[in-house]
């Protein structure tokens, strides 16, 4: 199932800052990925998914490798990327495997929260903007960012485009996943969200 999208860009606050000129929601700070530079914000997209906005953390450092997601090379805010939750990220990468898609080798994370709390989890390695392929993970026994009371922001649907879109149906048929993908020049996803007033609007 859906984990959650990520809205990464150069700067934190201007992703954060577009996000609620688009839709009139705040994310709420997440806290800080330390010794990667990056630091999110959260919004709440129902049925236990969320929106992370993501960007360099300007508490820390500059990190000694790239920051995932291309943010290093983006030159504004964009919906990059898409993760997967399971709840036994070996076995499903096991699976994946034996169906022709290698999601790559698991990894542990962890993120301090704004409260000074230490959250981990694994993941496979992200996707970088230009590619739909989602990266897969796992939250062991840490709860959910779902279960604290985050900004809501329901999402209604979430499409992609691509120049193959065999390619990635390949990729979400080996996960026993569906995603709409239209073909385009340039792979992007788009997410349909409701604002508190109704609006459909759309995030890409």
């Amino acid at each position: 199932m859906l984990d959650h999208l990520v809205y990464a860009g150069p700067d934190l606050a201007e992703a954060v800052a577009r996000v609620k000129e688009l839709t009139g929601v705040t994310p709420a700070p997440g806290g800080s990925h330390v010794g990667v530079g990056t630091a999110n914000h959260l919004a709440d997209l129902g049925a236990g998914a969320y929106l992370e906005v993501i960007g360099p953390d300007p508490a820390q450092p500059e990190p000694a490798q790239k920051r995932p997601f291309g943010i290093d090379d983006l030159t504004g805010p964009a919906l990059v990327a898409w993760a997967v939750r399971t709840t036994d990220i070996d076995a499903t990468i096991k699976n994946a495997r034996a169906h022709g898609f290698d999601p790559g080798d698991a990894v542990e994370m962890s993120r301090e929260t704004a409260q000074g709390e230490l959250l981990r989890w694994r993941l496979t390695p992200t996707s970088l903007p230009g590619t739909l392929t989602p990266f897969l993970i796992d939250w062991g026994s840490t709860p959910h960012p779902t279960t604290r009371g985050l900004p809501s922001l329901p999402l209604l649907m979430v499409t992609g485009t691509h120049p193959d879109p065999d390619s990635v149906l390949a990729v979400t048929d080996a996960l026993g996943l569906e995603l709409l993908v239209r073909r385009a020049d340039r792979a992007g996803l788009t997410a349909a969200l409701r604002t508190p007033e109704g609006r459909q609007v759309a995030l890409s």
